[in-house]
């Protein structure tokens, strides 16, 4: 199965599924101590798999690593490298928080045209639990210049019910 122009998105094992769908790059948002155990699937070469260490946190707490900018700013690097003709695959620990933030900024960059609240939709369609990190999105709202309009987007998505672990699914660009 392949999937080319779509960004998948879920929890820890669906890194297992890159060879599955066919996805050549990859996105790992994780802490510092799970990272060490994450291996690059053998068919994403190592600099199609961006790494970025930070915790699951919306605003800086001691001992722990905040979403900053320069992740921001990485990420959308990384996706300029993406060609959209084999999908992206995005995970974080549970895939609720992080991985989907990440899906919804790389909507919001591959769509510069498109509303924000159409895209926010689009996530949350295929991830009802998703309930993007506010950190990132806020981020991100600021590189790409969007006013607010992509933390109010997501602001507006309904509650999840609480959910240990997202799906594994995909979101056509």
């Amino acid at each position: 199965m392949t999937a080319s122009g779509k960004i998948f998105v879920g929890p820890i094992w669906s890194l297992d599924k890159a060879g599955e769908i066919g996805a050549r790059h990859a996105v790992t948002l994780i802490n510092g101590p799970m990272m060490a155990n994450i291996v690059t699937p053998p068919q994403i070469l190592s600099a199609n798999h961006l790494r970025l260490i930070m915790n699951d946190i919306d605003r800086p707490a001691e001992g722990l690593i905040a979403p900053e900018r320069a992740h921001i700013e990485r990420f959308l690097a990384f996706l300029e490298g993406w060609d959209r003709e084999s999908p992206l695959l995005i995970h974080c620990h549970a895939g609720i928080s992080r991985s989907p933030a990440a899906v919804f900024i790389a909507l919001c960059q591959l769509n510069p045209a498109a509303s924000e609240h159409d895209l926010a939709q689009r996530l949350q369609q295929a991830s009802p639990p998703a309930k993007p990190n506010r950190l990132l999105v806020r981020l991100a709202d600021e590189v790409l210049e969007r006013r607010g309009r992509m933390i109010a987007a997501c602001a507006a998505l309904t509650v999840p019910p609480p959910s240990r672990e997202g799906p594994f699914c995909s979101v056509a660009v």
